[in-house]
């Protein structure tokens, strides 16, 4: 099973960018989602953007992850 983490694109060159959430910034790259732009919310693994996601549907995964996150430790 794998697990894409959601972050909002704040910087973008070609296909490269930055992503952050929750102050953390990584840099991701953009080639399976060559129509992001800067503020959309990109889902991503291994530092890959794998796709495009509402606003919402990112807040609820991130919630979901703080919940697994408690029940784990």
């Amino acid at each position: 099973m794998c697990i894409g983490v959601p972050l909002r694109l704040i910087e973008r060159k070609d296909f490269e960018g930055i992503g952050e959430i929750s102050g953390v910034k990584r840099k991701i790259t953009l080639m399976f989602v060559p129509e992001a732009k800067v503020g959309d919310y990109i889902l991503v693994h291994a530092g890959c953007g794998m796709q495009i996601i509402d606003e919402e549907a990112a807040m609820e995964t991130l919630e979901l992850l703080r919940i697994i996150s408690n029940e784990v430790s």
